[in-house]
């Protein structure tokens, strides 16, 4: 699939580098338009033939309607049936199409119960195809009640079609451990050799359902060699080309991954190295066909930083001190939120060590959500449960002091009707098969659903290469649409300040992104906020969905 891409250096921007106004970068789609989303990996069809129509006698309402229509000939219309077919057509919507079977010249009223205390009713003719489009505002499972009179002849029929939604909504669960090769948790203790994969039950382990269609982990890679690659995929199914996180050698690197469960209830990680490898997996969350949380994407914003004392006390969190911070009820997040997505970044470390993320009310657990080096400056994505009062908490688990930035980029909640759509993992785009890399404080705009309704934010990969100085990347919506850059008419955009993923020079980094669309307009930028060039790749592995 053809990206739809331009990427232009924000006008009047100050920069060390690079074209003074907005230049296209890369391989736009011809005109600049968009391309559709990719097909979700997941889609439903149902079928209820014609003789599973059962005769009922017609309500008096129904004869009531109908008791001036002309006679057939055939008294009682014995042929009068309905089949049913119906499909997913999006995360909480369906299409029902009835085939009406009925003597000629018949007149057919045909009632459609949705089995969420809806009605639609229609006008139909012997033989006609009906299709009716529906959306449910909870995911789960319906059954469909179709009825077909035809008063005038004193007959009826009704028939009832199962069918259920396609979409995922998240259930947010404690940080628990679930693979550690060093120590034999969920695998046998050994090291994953290169280029070889190990599976971590998931599906029926702890409390986690055995319908579950996709888990939240926190994995990390530890004890490498050399410098490789982790990709996280579904037990017993293809391996993607697309990674999830990138190590170097004598690194601990740790990234949140969003990945569908496998038909065996497994997911594999394969360590994509030159030599073998420790792989840790956390889980926060995991994702069933079924009501229960959905997501709403935020333009990030920052909630704690304690170089400045904003949302905690000013100073740098003592070694193996915790602190906790409200989320609920402030910036625009509600309360009655059971999750929240963030990007937390450590800075000014002085030792190596790690942070952990976890509700509030709870003791730590012995997860990890940041890994990271004395004087280094690291993000990572981190999804959590929240506690009942709204609130999480940070523990340094260094036994030296480190400043914590918190930025939250969406929450998960029973109001919210985001529900996850997992695609096949695919490369969005990457700049190192461009002529230029990303220009020093410029931005890459991507068209990823431009005029989609129903879309509210995506499940991204973002990784930095060949980086020529310190930076760090924002994402961000867009307010312009890809017809206004072709055009040149594009409006100039605010300079996000919140952090995805921070580097040095000569790192390569990645981290999850969960980007919101900013609406129908679906486009988003990618800004680098360093002063010098470098390269960014771009994976989707899915998106959220209202419809």
């Amino acid at each position: 699939m053809a990206a739809s891409l331009g990427a232009v250096l924000a006008p009047g921007m100050a920069q060390a580098a690079g074209p003074a106004a907005p230049v296209a970068q890369g391989a736009p789609v011809a005109g600049a338009q968009a391309d559709s989303l990719p097909k979700p990996k997941a889609t439903k069809t149902f079928h209820r033939g014609a003789e599973k129509s059962v005769r009922k006698t017609p309500s008096a309402t129904a004869a009531k309607g109908l008791q001036a229509a002309p006679q057939v000939a055939t008294a009682g219309n014995p042929d009068l049936a309905v089949v049913l077919n119906a499909w997913t057509t999006s995360a909480h919507g369906v299409e029902l199409q009835s085939t009406l079977m009925s003597v000629p010249g018949a007149t057919l009223k045909v009632s459609y119960d949705w089995g969420d205390g809806t009605v639609d009713t229609a006008d139909g003719t012997p033989g006609a195809e009906v299709k009716l489009a529906h959306r449910y505002a909870e995911l789960g499972e319906y059954n469909v009640k179709v009825t077909v009179t035809d008063a005038a002849n004193n007959a009826e029929v009704v028939n009832e079609l199962p069918l259920s939604t396609v979409g995922s909504d998240f259930t947010a669960y404690a940080p628990t451990r679930l693979l550690d090769t060093r120590n034999g948790i969920g695998a046998p203790r050994s090291m994953v050799p290169a280029y070889s994969s190990t599976k971590v039950q998931i599906a029926g382990n702890g409390g986690i359902p055995k319908g579950v269609t996709a888990v939240a982990l926190n994995v990390t890679v530890t004890n490498t060699g050399s410098a490789g690659h982790v990709t996280v995929f579904p037990g017993g199914g293809t391996r993607p080309t697309t990674s999830n996180l990138n190590f170097e050698a004598n690194q601990s690197v740790p990234n949140m991954v969003i990945v569908p469960v496998g038909k065996d209830g497994t997911v594999e990680l394969y360590n994509g190295g030159w030599e073998s490898v420790d792989l840790i997996a956390d889980i926060t969350g995991y994702f069933t066909q079924s009501a229960s949380s959905g997501y709403t994407p935020m333009t990030p914003a920052r909630f704690v930083d304690t170089r400045t004392g904003l949302g905690t006390a000013q100073g740098q969190v003592a070694g193996q001190a915790t602190f906790g911070t409200q989320i609920s009820g402030q910036y625009g997040v509600p309360a009655g939120i059971t999750a929240v997505a963030l990007n937390v970044t450590v800075t000014n470390p002085k030792e190596a060590g790690h942070l952990t993320v976890f509700p509030s009310g709870q003791s730590a657990p012995t997860t990890s959500n940041v890994n990271f080096t004395a004087g280094q400056t690291i993000a990572n994505s981190v999804i959590v449960p929240v506690g009942p009062d709204g609130r999480i908490n940070v523990r340094n688990g260094a036994w030296a002091g480190t400043d914590v930035i918190v930025d939250v980029v969406g929450y998960y909640s029973p109001a919210s009707s985001g529900s996850f759509m997992a695609v096949d993992p695919h490369r969005r785009f990457d700049t190192r098969t461009w002529d230029k890399p990303m220009y020093p404080r410029g931005y890459i705009w991507s068209a990823i659903s431009h005029g989609e309704e129903g879309i509210a934010g995506y499940v991204l990969n973002a990784t930095v290469t060949n980086t020529k100085d310190a930076g760090f990347l924002s994402v961000a919506p867009d307010t312009n649409t890809p017809e206004q850059y072709k055009n040149h008419t594009e409006v100039q955009q605010t300079r996000p300040t919140a952090s995805t993923l921070n580097w040095t020079a000569g790192k390569t980094v990645p981290n999850l992104v969960q980007a919101s669309s900013g609406g129908v307009n679906g486009v988003v930028d990618f800004w680098n906020q360093s002063w010098n060039t470098t390269d960014l790749i771009v994976d989707m592995f899915g998106y959220y969905e209202t419809k």
